[in-house]
């Protein structure tokens, strides 16, 4: 192979797209000393941007409940862009669904845990992800809603 047929993988930006804090009961929730319910979602999205360009997103939305009172909702949307060259293109998916998510997940993690903290709250670590299996299941899925389409 010569130079110019060797895949290439570069992060070109990594950057917060969206975020948001809202502590609803301040400052009355501060006095509260149960452990929070927290309930996490998560989702990814990937698009091509242009000549050998992509971008990566992930969203998650975390919401912190004590009984009916929401302590805080944070939504943050992190984003990559990424230069992906002479990658076989079958293989795009797998890189936009695995491996850019993993670059893209512990920045998003941060900026969670640090609006969390500058709220006045313990700090939150999202759990690790598997996107690996994430991407296999959504494979999977797809593949089973299609397939009832080509037993003609």
């Amino acid at each position: 192979m010569t130079d110019a047929q060797q895949p290439v993988f570069n992060i070109e930006k990594l950057f917060v797209k969206d975020l948001s804090l809202e502590v609803p009961n301040a400052p009355d929730i501060y006095l509260e000393r149960q452990a929070p319910q927290i309930d996490v979602n998560m989702s990814t999205e990937s698009r091509a941007m242009g000549e050998d360009m992509y971008y990566t997103g992930i969203t998650v939305t975390v919401t912190a409940k004590i009984g009916d009172k929401t302590m805080f909702l944070v939504e943050c949307t992190q984003g990559g862009v990424f230069r992906i060259q002479n990658v076989p293109q079958d293989q795009i998916p797998m890189v936009l669904g695995i491996g850019c998510p993993n670059i893209v997940f512990p920045y998003l993690r941060e900026a969670v845990s640090d609006v969390v903290i500058r709220a006045g709250f313990p700090p939150l670590l999202l759990n690790p992800v598997n996107f690996e299996a994430l991407f296999l299941q959504q494979q999977q899925a797809q593949q089973e809603q299609a397939a009832p389409e080509h037993t003609h």
